[in-house]
């Protein structure tokens, strides 16, 4: 017959048994769950990827410049039509030539935030200057109609320029902005914006330059001056995240 310590002893190994086997299964479950995030977190990624390789410009994207590394083009058709070069920069200064162009110039404006959202943002400007967007930016290039604008506003986080001009304006000056956007486009957008009050503009994260009226080679250098001041420095992401930048950039133009 055991004695009462030989019992003690007997119970207390049961119980150690019992605390090994309970630390077993939760390193277990720990490792399940890991695993599960992983997967998950994983089919998010792929799920992007997808997104953005399944973007392709399709007909036309190579004058379009479209750079489907950059974003999504969610199904917007590229403008490939063929650009007016445009003649010399000849005013340098950028207050100067927004002053002479009649656009209004804003920088520095509020910071309205980076958060990914897949909602509808209320944004503070006019075009959007800065704010809460969707997860993918839109893609680098020019397009015949607007993107979402949450598409666009993550595209300016990454230090995009985004050249913007009413619909109503006529073809031919349409194409003078085209052939200004095809000696800069690397890392820049251009489409139109019917919902704006400028004939044309231009945007980078929290700045602006608005023309009511699109006054010819004075307008497109205030675009220039503006794309050289302030493109790639602001947003907070760098310009090359989604890898070298090939071609052009309003920074360093053709």
């Amino acid at each position: 017959m055991a004695t009462r310590k030989e019992e003690r002893e007997r119970l207390r190994e049961i119980r150690r048994e019992a605390e090994k086997r309970e630390a077993r299964e939760q390193r277990r479950k720990l490792l399940l769950g890991y695993i599960a995030a992983g997967i998950l977190g994983g089919a998010v990624i792929v799920g992007i990827l997808v997104v953005i390789l399944s973007s392709g410009g399709g007909a036309g994207a190579e004058g379009a410049h479209i750079s489907n590394a950059s974003g999504s083009t969610n199904g917007i058709s590229p403008d490939d039509r063929t650009g007016t070069p445009p003649p010399p920069l000849k005013e340098l200064n950028l207050k100067t030539a927004a002053k002479k162009a009649g656009c209004d110039l804003k920088l520095h404006l509020k910071d309205e935030g980076h958060k990914h959202v897949t909602t509808p943002v209320k944004y503070g400007t006019n075009p959007p200057t800065s704010g809460n967007h969707n997860p993918v930016p839109q893609a680098d290039g020019a397009y015949l109609k607007t993107p979402p604008d949450t598409a666009f506003v993550h595209s300016l986080e990454h230090g995009r320029m985004e050249i913007q001009y009413s619909p109503d304006l006529p073809e031919n000056k349409q194409l003078e902005i085209k052939g200004l956007y095809d000696t800069e486009y690397a890392g820049a957008l251009m489409f139109p914006n019917a919902k704006m009050p400028y004939e044309v503009a231009a945007t980078t994260w929290t700045n602006l330059l608005g023309c009511k009226t699109y006054k010819g080679a004075i307008t497109l250098d205030a675009i220039r001056d503006f794309g050289r001041i302030t493109w790639g420095r602001y947003g907070g992401e760098p310009v090359d995240a989604f890898g070298p930048l090939t071609g052009p950039t309003p920074a360093n133009p053709s």
